[in-house]
C-alpha cells in the first residue's frame, strides 16, 4: 500500500520515491479525471453547509482558502465569538482548550509565557505564523507567544501533524493566526474594553475599524498590567496593530500591516531562600505588505512580503546583583508568492518562498566579566505545489515541497490526503505526510556559555500517518474522533561534551509517537450545551535504552447562552506531563468560570459587563515549583460595541 511504498527503503530512494508517487499522481489527476461529471451536486453542498460549516474556509492546510469539508489534515478552528466569549488575555489561555495543544504555562501569571506541544512535539517543532509571517525565533525555534495580541485575532487554524508540504520547518504543527478584517463601509465601527482584577490586573484595549474613502482600516492599541499573581511576578505589556486595504481596481488589492509589541515580565519574583531571579523583555516589530490579483475568474496570483523583527533580553540576577545577560537580537525579512488556479474539481496551488535572517546574540557574565558576540546568517528557499480534487463525495489532496537554507541543507517533504462523505452527517479523513524542522541557530553556530554549538547538525524529520472521523448523532450529538502515529528520525538530544562542563546536540533520537484525540460537543437545550476534549499521546524512546512517557489532557466547557442578553461559561482543563521530577504539582483540574451580561443595546451600540473567576477550586498545576500557578483570583470588565 502506499504507506509501505513510501516508507521503504533508504532515505535517499524513499524521498525519490515520494517524489515520484506525487508527481504522477498531479500529471494523472490532471490529464485523465473528467470534470463536470464528479461535481458535487447542490443537495451534497447544502447537507455539507448544514453539519460542518461548509462556508467557513481554512487557509493553513494548503496555503488557499478552501473548506473544511475537503480537509484531510487534523485542523481546529478557534473563532473571534469563542475568544471573547473566554474573555482570555493572551494566545496561550485560548490554545488551552484546543484538543490534541498541551500548553505548559510559564506560571500561568496574568500574560505569562508558555511552550506550545502539538501530539508530544518539543515547542521547536510547532510553526506558528501571525499575517502570514513566523513568529518562531532564529535562536531556539520556539515562539514568544504572548506578544501576540489576542484582541486582533479573527481565527486560529491549528494543524495537528506536519505541515511541511505546505510550510516548511514544522514537524509538530502549524498555529495559523489570521487577524482581523479592515472595515468596509464609511461607518467607524469598535470596540472599546476594560477589565480590573486582584493584585491591580488591568487588560485595556480599543479597536475600530471603517473605511476612508476605497481605503479599508483596522487599528488595534492595548495595555496588559499586573503586579504579579503569585510571589510579585508583574508584568507588563504595550501593544499596537494597524491593517490598510486597498484596492487599486476590481481585480486587484493591496494591504499593509504593521505592529509593535512589548511584553516585560518577571519570571520567579520574590520567593523565600531562592536568590535567583530573572526579567525578560521581548519588543516585537514586524510590518507586511500583501497584493493579490485576479486574472481570470479561474486564476489568481498572490505576494506576500515582510519584514521582522524580535529582541530578546533576559536580566538574571543572584544574591541581588546582576549575574548574566543575554541579548537575543532576531530580524527576518522575507516574502511569498503563489498562483492559485481552481478549474472545475481542482484547486491547485504553485508557490514559493525565501528569506534571510540573523541573529545577533551578546552574552554578558557579570561575575567573570567576559562578554561574547555572535552574528549567525540564515537563508532559506523552497518551491511547494498543491491540488484538492473534489471528485463526488471524495476529496483528494497530494502536496510536495523542497526547502533549502544554508544551515542544514535540503529536504523534501510529500504529502497525501483524503476526505470521504460516508453519509450526510459522516466525514472520513486521512492523510500520510513527511515533515522536518530545522536545527535553530542557537544549537548549530552560536551557542551560549553552557551550550556548544554543532554545525553538523541535520534537520529532524518525521513520518506521519492520521486518520478521524467526524459525524453528528441523532442530529443532537457531534463526535469528532482521530488517531496518529508519528515515527521520528534524527531527533535532537543534548550529550555532555567530553573533557567540559558544556552540553551540545547530535542528532540521535528515533522516538515514536502513538495517540488519539476525541472531541464531544452537544448542541444547545435549554440555552446549555456541552463540550468535551480528550487527547492521549504515547512517546517512546530508543536511545542507550527504551524508555516511554505519556502525555495526557481533558478540556470539559459547560456554556449558558440565552442570545439576548446573558451567557456563561465553566470550564476546566486537566494535563498530565508524566515528568519525573518531584517539584511538579499536576493532578487536578484548574477550573475557570465567565459570566457575561450586556446592559444595553441599541440599534448600532452595546454594553456588557463581564467576570472571571480564575481557579475557582484553588488547584495546583505547574512543572516547576518555582513557577507556580497562582490560586483563586477574581476579575471584572466593562466592553463597549459601536
Amino acid at each position: 500500500n502506499l504507506m509501505t511504498i513510501m516508507k521503504t527503503g533508504n532515505p535517499g530512494r524513499d524521498e525519490f520515491t515520494s517524489y515520484l508517487f506525487i508527481s504522477l499522481f498531479f500529471i494523472l489527476n490532471i490529464l485523465f479525471f473528467p470534470t463536470s461529471a464528479f461535481a458535487q451536486s447542490e443537495e451534497e453542498m447544502r447537507i455539507l453547509r448544514m453539519y460542518f460549516k461548509e462556508e467557513e474556509l481554512v487557509i493553513a492546510p494548503t496555503r488557499a482558502p478552501k473548506s473544511l469539508s475537503q480537509v484531510a489534515e487534523n485542523v481546529t478552528v478557534i473563532t473571534t465569538k469563542e475568544i471573547e466569549g473566554m474573555n482570555a488575555h493572551t494566545v496561550a489561555e485560548v490554545l488551552e482548550r484546543v484538543t490534541g495543544v498541551f500548553v505548559e504555562f510559564l506560571g500561568h501569571d496574568f500574560g505569562s509565557d508558555a511552550n506550545l506541544y502539538i501530539q508530544g512535539s518539543k515547542e521547536r517543532h510547532v510553526l506558528v505564523l501571525l499575517d502570514g509571517v513566523p513568529w518562531n525565533t532564529l535562536s531556539e525555534g520556539r515562539t514568544v507567544i504572548n506578544s501576540i495580541p489576542v484582541r486582533i485575532i479573527k481565527r486560529i487554524e491549528i494543524i495537528k501533524g506536519p505541515a511541511s508540504s505546505s510550510w516548511g520547518s514544522s514537524l509538530g504543527g502549524v498555529i495559523n493566526i489570521v487577524t482581523k478584517d479592515a472595515g468596509n463601509n464609511g461607518k467607524a465601527t469598535g470596540v472599546v474594553s476594560a477589565s480590573y482584577g486582584e493584585r491591580n490586573t488591568q487588560d485595556y484595549n480599543a479597536e475600530i475599524s471603517g473605511k476612508a474613502g476605497t481605503v479599508g482600516y483596522y487599528l488595534y492599541a492595548g495595555r496588559q498590567d499586573s503586579d504579579g499573581l503569585r510571589n510579585n511576578r508583574d508584568f507588563k505589556n504595550d501593544n499596537f496593530y494597524s491593517k490598510l486595504d486597498i484596492p487599486l481596481s476590481s481585480d486587484i488589492k493591496l494591504m499593509f500591516t504593521a505592529a509593535y509589541s512589548e511584553p516585560r515580565i518577571n519570571h520567579y519574583g520574590d520567593i523565600p531562600n531562592f536568590y535567583y531571579n530573572s526579567t525578560g523583555i521581548d519588543r516585537t516589530f514586524f510590518i507586511t505588505s500583501f497584493l493579490s490579483a485576479r486574472f481570470t475568474q479561474e486564476l489568481r496570483f498572490e505576494a506576500s512580503f515582510y519584514t521582522f523583527k524580535q529582541k530578546f533580553i533576559l536580566d538574571e540576577v543572584y544574591n541581588g546583583a546582576p549575574y548574566k545577560k543575554s541579548i537575543f537580537d532576531d530580524e527576518t525579512r522575507g516574502g511569498s508568492g503563489k498562483l492559485i488556479w481552481a478549474h472545475d474539481i481542482h484547486t491547485v496551488v504553485l508557490g514559493t518562498d525565501i528569506s534571510r535572517g540573523h541573529l545577533d546574540q551578546t552574552n554578558i557574565d557579570y561575575w567573570t566579566e567576559e562578554t561574547s558576540r555572535m552574528y549567525p546568517r540564515i537563508s532559506k528557499w523552497a518551491v511547494f505545489a498543491n491540488d484538492t480534487i473534489s471528485i463526488g463525495k471524495l476529496s483528494i489532496t497530494p502536496g510536495i515541497r523542497h526547502d533549502h537554507n544554508n544551515v542544514s541543507g535540503d529536504f523534501t517533504s510529500p504529502s497525501l490526503g483524503a476526505t470521504y462523505s460516508l453519509a450526510e452527517h459522516t466525514i472520513l479523513r486521512a492523510s500520510v505526510a513527511k515533515g522536518f524542522t530545522s536545527p535553530p541557530l542557537l544549537f548549530t553556530t552560536s551557542g551560549t556559555s553552557k551550550l556548544d554549538p554543532n554545525p553538523s547538525l541535520k534537520p529532524e524529520k518525521v513520518w506521519s500517518y492520521q486518520a478521524g472521523i467526524e459525524s453528528w448523532m441523532a442530529d443532537n450529538l457531534k463526535a469528532n474522533i482521530t488517531i496518529f502515529h508519528h515515527e521520528m528520525e534524527d531527533e535532537l538530544i543534548k550529550e555532555k561534551v567530553t573533557g567540559t562542563s558544556k552540553k551540545k546536540y547530535v542528532n540521535k533520537g528515533k522516538p515514536k509517537r502513538d495517540g488519539v484525540e476525541i472531541d464531544v460537543e452537544t448542541v444547545s437545550f435549554y440555552n446549555i450545551s456541552l463540550k468535551t476534549g480528550f487527547a492521549y499521546v504515547h512517546k517512546k524512546f530508543y536511545l542507550e535504552e527504551d524508555t516511554s512517557e505519556d502525555n495526557y489532557a481533558y478540556n470539559i466547557i459547560v456554556k449558558y447562552d440565552d442570545s439576548k442578553s446573558f451567557s456563561a461559561q465553566l470550564a476546566g482543563n486537566y494535563t498530565w506531563w508524566d515528568l519525573e521530577f518531584t517539584d511538579t504539582a499536576y493532578d487536578t483540574f484548574i477550573w475557570d468560570l465567565n459570566l457575561n451580561k450586556k446592559i444595553y443595546s441599541a440599534e448600532k451600540t452595546s454594553a456588557e459587563i463581564f467576570l472571571t473567576a480564575h481557579n475557582i477550586f484553588n488547584g495546583s498545576h505547574y512543572t516547576y515549583d518555582k513557577r507556580k500557578n497562582p490560586r483563586r483570583w477574581m476579575e471584572a470588565g466593562l466592553r463597549l460595541k459601536f
